[in-house]
């Protein structure tokens, strides 16, 4: 069967513009949930007490599983049903799941409503960056998904210093303790307002589904090509890498000589650097080509790891030179977002961009699951060692990836590989 064309629609602002506004009021309800969820279980469930971290440690894991297990599934409803049907049925769904935790007292009630909360959160995504894709064009492409991550970031940050917030003042006794369950209703309240800010843009939007009566095997087939293995690889080495750093930051930061306030702040002016950085570097990867940017933010991983693992060697006080080295590498580092999402945005087809975008969330949950358990085991055999190890291993990867890449843009036939081939 012919692959179909899809349209340019004439109101091609309106339907990005819904999906920056979801996007934001997603993250938002989140990052309000994500803050006070170990509380949240601790002090709610009679049968747990305050040593039983490692159980909300698998509650929490049932999220990245059920996205894990089933974003493909989205992803091919998007393409096969509509990218908005499936992106509104993933917010209510996360909606009323965050609204049924407040009512909740069973640990097995609660992993359930996790496992399914990352089914939902798989599909917000993969559909979203469908979207995204469909409503860019390619010189433009860059930019408006520096903008998905910019909103992206901004909910994930507000929502999660709302969320501190509210941990503060139940401490302080400012608050009872018995608020606590409202703070996952004020979650759904704001994926609520996100959806029918979104529905009120699109209500009138056409309906893309250009999958629909095509094969599923075709589809899949589309999705899983090379040049989308080699895009997407990265990513899964590079969420290996935030996930065991986001578990450990703390613990590492505190052998480096950081105090809990300097790091609050590092991770708080970071976030604040994200937000701004994102559009331009995917404005830079319009006018100088995807590959460049994305090559310039894996020599700032590698970056990050050779200088974190020389202030972990030297212990404290933190060596201000590397300090410096660090934040650069950080700075460069955030080059690869943008570009590698609008990399992936131009090689997918037609029919199966909603399949291909959900290939990123696939890789960043496996990314995240496998970066806590091969980190945490090299550590456990060689101590400080098995930093450089982990580290030495992901700049391995990642270089040896991106020569792939690199080599198939140069040398594969124009437009086959990204868009601008530079």
């Amino acid at each position: 069967m012919t692959e179909p064309a899809v349209p340019p629609p004439s109101n091609t602002g309106r339907p990005l513009l819904a999906v920056f506004g979801a996007t934001f009021f997603v993250r938002f309800a989140f990052g309000i949930t994500l803050a006070v969820f170990a509380s949240y279980i601790l002090g709610r469930l009679s049968n747990l007490s305050g040593n039983d971290v490692g159980t909300v440690g698998l509650i929490a894991a049932m999220a990245p599983i059920g996205e894990f297990t089933t974003v493909l599934l989205s992803g091919l409803a998007a393409d096969r049903v509509g990218r908005f049907p499936v992106l509104f049925t993933g917010m209510l769904g996360a909606a009323a799941l965050f609204a049924l935790v407040a009512l909740t007292r069973s640990v097995y009630a609660l992993g359930a409503l996790n496992f399914l909360f990352g089914i939902s959160s798989g599909a917000i995504l993969a559909s979203s960056l469908a979207v995204i894709a469909d409503r860019s064009t390619a010189d433009e492409r860059g930019l408006e998904m520096g903008r998905f991550d910019a909103m992206n970031l901004a909910g994930w940050l507000g929502g999660f210093a709302f969320g501190i917030a509210i941990l503060g003042l139940l401490q302080d006794g400012r608050l009872s303790i018995a608020f606590l369950p409202w703070v996952f209703v004020l979650g759904s309240a704001a994926l609520l307002v996100g959806l029918l800010f979104a529905w009120y843009l699109v209500r009138s939007v056409p309906r893309i589904a250009p999958s629909a009566g095509f094969p599923v095997r075709q589809v899949f087939r589309n999705a899983f090509r090379r040049g989308v293995l080699l895009v997407t690889l990265p990513w899964l080495i590079i969420y290996m890498l935030i996930g065991y750093v986001l578990v450990f930051i703390g613990s590492a930061s505190a052998g480096v000589g950081f105090s809990d306030l300097y790091l609050a702040a590092a991770v708080g002016g970071g976030g604040v650097l994200l937000v701004i950085s994102q559009p331009r570097f995917g404005r830079l990867a319009d006018r100088y080509g995807r590959t460049r940017l994305m090559n310039i933010g894996v020599a700032g991983f590698v970056g990050v790891m050779v200088f974190a693992s020389l202030l972990i060697d030297l212990g404290p006080p933190p060596n201000p030179a590397l300090l410096t080295a660090l934040g650069l590498s950080a700075l460069a580092a955030l080059a690869y977002g943008p570009a590698a999402l609008a990399a992936l945005a131009d090689l997918a087809s037609a029919l199966s961009r909603g399949t291909t975008m959900a290939i990123y969330s696939l890789t960043i949950s496996l990314g995240m699951i496998l970066g806590l358990v091969v980190g945490t085991q090299l550590v456990a055999l060689w101590g400080n060692g098995g930093y450089y190890v982990f580290f030495g291993g992901i700049a391995a990867a990642l270089v040896t990836l991106s020569a792939f890449r690199y080599r198939e843009v140069r040398l594969g036939p124009a437009g086959t590989s990204t868009t601008p081939v530079r």
